[in-house]
């Protein structure tokens, strides 16, 4: 899991509610290229939770500069996983 720790609370983008700014992430993400990612956002506690399965490194980092963007001086907690669908490198043996 990485973490993203920008600073304490403070300013005009990072002195509004995490909560509002998790939906705006939301919106952003679901109206983007990434739209039919499965990445979720949740706030808990004091840190900001991001989760999912997206089918590319480069999906991955897009979606954390996205992230990056939205949440800076939130504490932020990333699992995004990349799931690079390859062909097999053997036959099937079936018995």
């Amino acid at each position: 899991m990485n973490t993203h720790d920008a600073g304490p609370v403070g300013g005009t983008a990072a002195g509004q509610s995490a909560e509002y700014r998790v939906a705006h992430l939301q919106d952003r993400l679901a109206s983007g290229e990434l739209g039919e990612l499965g990445v979720r956002v949740e706030v808990r506690g004091g840190a900001v939770l991001v989760t999912g399965t997206v089918p590319s490194a480069r999906c991955r980092e897009e979606v954390l500069g996205t992230v990056r963007e939205e949440l800076a001086g939130l504490e932020v907690h990333c699992d995004i996983v990349v799931s690079e669908p390859s062909s097999p490198d053997h036959a099937e043996e079936l018995s």
